[in-house]
């Protein structure tokens, strides 16, 4: 008789540099199929991995989360270790597993989700995190951003602001909060919201950095919005400015 199965939710942390991002494709190595290849060598069998959601090719994690089933005489602390004992990647860490109930869903379960985005705007480029974050040689205005980011927060149609090939069903989605703020010599763009389009933020911060350098107004980021055309808004960020810090469920509010 086969042994019955225990779910798990775990908290991922990763460096997303050189990787397709979290989902399993053909064309390189993905965060999902190194956590699927260990599981299965702790686990004996092949074990699926849902994610809470996916991440692009380069984009960084704190917080992911994810769940799997595995036999259940393995506890908690035999997943974590179990986990990054086997992962043959040094770009990722199990850091937490914890038992939840068997419909538990780690994607559809999710109520928040929050990232950060990283700017550093400096004339000289970071040599230790030139892969961590979006350089810029000029100067930004911290708190004009934060003003006209205050935009973007509520219930609207983002067209403007997703990527030409997202697969959503809507453009309507619920920013619960976006704030600008400087931390030494970077700027920092946290985004809150339940679900966030394809490149959202990451267009977030596209359109933002004009505002920072005195090329935008608040009236032109409004206006962007407003379009409900990509055409409309900044450019997209690069991803590996981008951080998906941290997943929250029903039971953590």
């Amino acid at each position: 008789m086969a042994e019955a199965l225990t779910r798990y939710l775990i908290r991922i942390e990763y460096d997303g540099t050189g990787l397709v991002g979290w989902q399993r494709q053909d064309n390189g190595p993905s965060v999902q199929q190194f956590l699927e290849e260990a599981a299965e060598k702790l686990t004996g069998q092949p074990t699926a991995i849902q994610g809470s959601g996916r991440t692009d090719s380069g984009v960084h994690a704190l917080g992911q989360a994810a769940h799997l089933d595995v036999p259940a005489h393995l506890d908690k602390r035999a997943v974590m270790r179990g986990l990054n004992a086997w992962l043959r990647s040094d770009q990722i860490a199990v850091l937490s597993a914890e038992q939840v109930g068997d419909e538990f869903n780690a994607r559809f379960d999710a109520i928040e989700r929050r990232y950060l985005y990283r700017i550093l705007d400096r004339p000289v480029p970071s040599a230790i995190n030139r892969h961590r974050l979006w350089h810029h040689k000029v100067p930004l205005d911290e708190t004009a951003m934060h003003q006209a980011a205050q935009h973007l927060v509520g219930r609207h149609d983002f067209t403007s602001f997703r990527a030409t090939q997202c697969q959503a069903n809507s453009p309507v989605r619920t920013v619960d909060a976006l704030t600008v703020s400087r931390e030494g010599d970077e700027i920092h763009i946290i985004a809150i919201a339940r679900s966030f389009l394809h490149h959202q933020i990451r267009n977030f911060a596209g359109s933002l950095s004009l505002v920072g350098r005195g090329k935008w107004t608040e009236s032109d980021l409004k206006a962007a919005l407003e379009a409900c055309d990509r055409s409309a808004a900044g450019q997209t960020a690069p991803a590996h400015g981008l951080y998906l810090t941290d997943i929250l469920y029903p039971e953590q509010k």
